[in-house]
């Protein structure tokens, strides 16, 4: 029979969750709403999405094709008019500058095409990190939502003030900075809707591991209170059942970071080489134009240069920093369960629970749960890759700025 006051609990708890959405997450739907949001003002969100559901949603995905087209034609004029027409704008920038133009819109236009053509396999893993979610407590909730909405907020006003910054300084038609703005929007807001699936497993990965502990003190505090044999054998079943349970689960978690592998890894390759060539080729151009002056700027793009250089190489280091945080982490997280096993193996005798963590611990030997994109590894090395060659550009730059002689000599 329909109870009215249930639905009106019902209703009290989700405008109860909306007026908590920032910061104090309570669901997955609470947790994703600004990146979802602004996903969804970009035409990258078909979806209609709430605390236990995600599917697509028609005017959403219509939004959505409209948007890639419209970004398909502006996007295929601009690359002829710099590539094939000579656009004389383009032209006086040099070819540094040109290739670091190319580079930025292929793997940038790479980002949103594949992004479009993914929206299903897209939607089945947020369905699955979603259903994977449900186990979460909410304090588990409330803290990814104080790193999740933080990161994405925040380091979203940065990048707009920036490219805010930078466009407006720009010599260019209105059409060609709406479309820097959208592709940069678009990359930036993937690339944290990656991070944000990782983290949400990162913490189902925790919370077997945390079940695993309890079992463990169970074993270790409550065996020696069971007196009799009949008590012992009514306890087994349970905590059978348990480790059970807690095996699907992670053989869940291990097929979505499968699939999460599988839905964005041409997304994060072309973030990875994207931010290498922008870097070098930002570089290169800032050599040419502030220490050898082969490049003819005035005072006010000087400056303007020099903010922009200064942005996006904290942009990207502080992107990469936190895909690789993020990436480490849930690895990390995800191996400290096989330690965690072996510690309960050591705690009980029982012969039946030794054989079903055995079998867990083989389970995790199949399933190399670690964060990559194709051929590329997201981990520290990477992190230290890109730090690396900034600073052999920087010590470069040095070496010509405080040796004028050499320069003059290999102008003469």
């Amino acid at each position: 029979m329909f109870n009215p006051s249930l639905k009106f609990q019902v209703l009290k708890d989700e405008r109860k969750r909306k007026r908590c959405l920032l910061f104090r997450a309570t669901d997955f739907a609470s947790l994703m709403y600004p990146c979802f949001t602004v996903c969804r003002i970009l035409g990258i969100f078909s979806y209609k999405f709430n605390a236990v559901n995600i599917k697509t949603y028609k005017p959403s995905y219509i939004l959505s094709t409209i948007s890639i087209f419209v970004f398909s034609i502006v996007y295929s004029i601009n690359l002829y008019e710099m590539n094939v027409r000579g656009d004389k704008r383009y032209k006086s920038v040099g070819i540094p500058r040109i290739l670091d133009f190319n580079s930025y819109y292929i793997f940038g236009g790479v980002i949103v095409i594949s992004t479009f053509i993914l929206s299903e396999p897209r939607m089945r893993c947020l369905q699955t990190i979603l259903g994977l979610s449900l186990k979460l407590p909410l304090d588990s909730y409330q803290n990814l939502s104080r790193i999740i909405h933080a990161k994405d907020i925040f380091f979203l006003l940065y990048l707009f003030v920036g490219l805010y910054r930078y466009l407006s300084a720009l010599q260019i038609s209105i059409v060609r900075k709406l479309l820097m703005l959208y592709l940069s929007l678009f990359v930036f807001q993937m690339d944290m809707l990656y991070m944000n699936c990782v983290c949400i497993l990162k913490a189902c990965f925790k919370q077997i591991n945390d079940n695993l502990v309890n079992l463990r003190e169970v074993l270790t505090n409550g065996e020696p209170y069971l007196l009799n044999g009949a008590s012992r054998n009514q306890r087994n079943p349970f905590l059978l059942m348990k480790i059970t349970a807690l095996k699907k689960q992670h053989l869940s978690i291990s097929d979505s970071v499968r699939m999460l592998k599988m839905v964005y890894s041409l997304q994060l390759v072309s973030t990875i080489l994207m931010a290498f060539t922008h870097i070098t080729f930002n570089m290169y151009f800032y050599f040419l134009a502030l220490v050898q002056k082969s490049v003819p700027l005035t005072s006010v793009e000087k400056q303007v240069l020099y903010e922009y250089f200064i942005t996006f190489i904290v942009y990207y280091i502080i992107k990469i920093a936190l895909m690789v945080w993020a990436c480490e982490t849930g690895k990390n997280q995800a191996r400290e369960i096989t330690t965690t096993i072996y510690n309960v193996f050591n705690s009980t005798n029982n012969k039946q629970i030794k054989y079903e963590l055995e079998l867990f611990s083989l389970q995790l030997l199949h399933c190399e749960n670690v964060f990559s994109a194709k051929w590329i590894t997201i981990d520290a090395k990477l992190l230290t890759a890109i730090i690396g060659s900034i600073t052999t550009y920087l010590l470069i730059l040095l070496q010509f700025l405080f040796t004028p002689h050499s320069c003059s000599g290999k102008s003469t």
